[in-house]
């Protein structure tokens, strides 16, 4: 089903440039309140991060939202799971997140939930963008929504996240440096993580509307590591702009990424009988957590890259547990959608009833070295249909054998092959992805 507007995550762009601006957003909210009114709901949840272009675009899907007649609950600043939360919760008709997760302060973007606390079916998504290719026209005056600030969103969500563990796990006697990317997260999870009992130490929780995600949070964790040692703390803990990733620290200063941590939650799961269906990754799901599953009697599946797939193949296939290594983790039995306060919760909780630490927890999962190329090209290549590309590919999956694996695929954003070994040896991997990269450029003549 082809979408003019709509991606795999929402719609999302540089502010100012079509179509993240003011007049498309007032344009969207309209368009969004037209579907809602015909099938008869309530009001719309607003939310978004700390980017500086989120006050302009909330005041705009308000504006369109209120022109078809729909009401409007704002609730300012928060992180994207905990919308989805209260979408399901307060039994709205949608939640709409203004956010660019873990792109810079100058990218926004509008992402929608369902009432079920899920992504928009493609269906309603279509009849959005039937809307939004109208002429917009005004309800009648005595029928205009109504907008008001919802005051107690902070604190609803930050009890659902506490309830997530067991009300008798004690925390206490953990030290913890929490960097919240200068984003939504910056007012709720030095809450959770205090109200459970942790020594908590905040870095990154100043946002001024410029300073989402630059040089911070899950894509930039060097400054936690830091801080970490630094403060001799048990753990570190980095979410995204948005608060829907989390990438984590042991007390050695090593980054533990999104892989590891699904590694530890699932023999969690496992040993507490909890765990049911497979652990669903992504094609860069690193080849150590395929084994590392295998040996504890858990399958591995393999979704295109993007939680929206993730998220669908779990759903097919009745597992609770899947993600990315950037950190985008999803617990189906806790919650509707990827939650980086609920994944880092879990992987505290097995800390605490294990008697391990962090470092101690990953070590039964061995990650093997990748390297990524990016070949460029002017034009599109299918390289699963190139036979050269395809000749090549095979002769180094022969040399790997069972300890490697290739992988090539066209960007879906950029005009790039991307070009993935991995292995054991980092010396041959290294090898035989410019090995590879150099077959792939001959074979689009780049």
């Amino acid at each position: 089903m082809t979408k003019k507007y709509f991606g795999t995550d929402g719609i999302r762009g540089r502010v100012g440039d079509t179509p993240i601006t003011a007049d498309f957003l007032l344009k969207l909210g309209w368009a969004t309140g037209r579907v809602f009114a015909e099938e008869g709901h309530g009001f719309v949840l607003v939310g978004k991060d700390t980017r500086i272009s989120g006050y302009m675009f909330e005041s705009a899907l308000e504006a369109g939202l209120t022109a078809a007649g729909v009401d409007t609950r704002l609730l300012g600043p928060m992180p994207t799971p905990g919308i989805a939360y209260l979408t399901r919760t307060l039994r709205a008709s949608a939640g709409i997140v203004i956010s660019a997760s873990h792109n810079p302060y100058y990218d926004n973007g509008v992402k929608f939930f369902s009432v079920q606390g899920t992504k928009l079916p493609d269906e309603i998504e279509k009849k959005i963008e039937h809307y939004i290719d109208s002429s917009m026209t005004t309800v009648e005056s005595s029928k205009l929504g109504k907008a008001k600030r919802l005051v107690d969103a902070a604190g609803r969500y930050i009890e659902f996240c506490k309830a997530s563990v067991p009300s008798g796990l004690d925390f206490k006697g953990l030290r913890i440096v929490i960097d919240c990317a200068h984003g939504a997260t910056y007012h709720i999870a030095p809450h959770v993580f205090s109200e459970v009992g942790a020594e908590v130490v905040t870095i990154g929780a100043e946002p001024d509307g410029l300073n989402i995600n630059d040089e911070c949070g899950s894509t930039r964790p060097e400054k936690l590591a830091e801080t970490v040692l630094e403060y001799r703390a048990d753990l570190g803990i980095a979410f995204d702009g948005d608060g829907d990733r989390v990438i984590m620290v042991d007390h050695k200063g090593e980054i533990v990424d999104g892989d590891e941590l699904i590694y530890i939650i699932a023999k969690s799961r496992l040993k507490s009988g909890q765990l049911s269906g497979p652990v669903v990754g992504t094609l860069m799901t690193n080849l150590g957590m395929e084994h590392g599953l295998k040996k504890l009697g858990i399958d591995l599946m393999r979704a295109k890259v993007g939680d929206r797939y993730v998220m669908e193949m779990l759903t097919i296939n009745n597992g609770i547990l899947g993600g990315e290594n950037s950190g985008h983790i999803i617990c189906l039995d806790r919650t509707t959608t990827g939650d980086g306060i609920i994944a880092a919760l879990q992987v505290m909780a097995e800390m605490q009833s294990s008697g391990k630490n962090l470092y101690e927890l990953k070590s039964g999962m061995q990650k093997y070295p990748q390297v990524l190329v990016n070949v460029k090209t002017s034009k599109k290549v299918d390289p699963d249909k190139d036979e050269s590309i395809q000749k090549a590919v095979k002769s180094i999956e022969k040399k790997l054998g069972d300890t490697g694996r290739v992988l090539l695929r066209a960007s879906g954003t950029e005009p790039l092959i991307r070009v993935m070994v991995e292995g054991q040896s980092e010396g041959l991997v290294k090898e035989y992805a410019n090995y590879l990269a150099g077959d792939v450029k001959k074979a689009i003549g780049a």
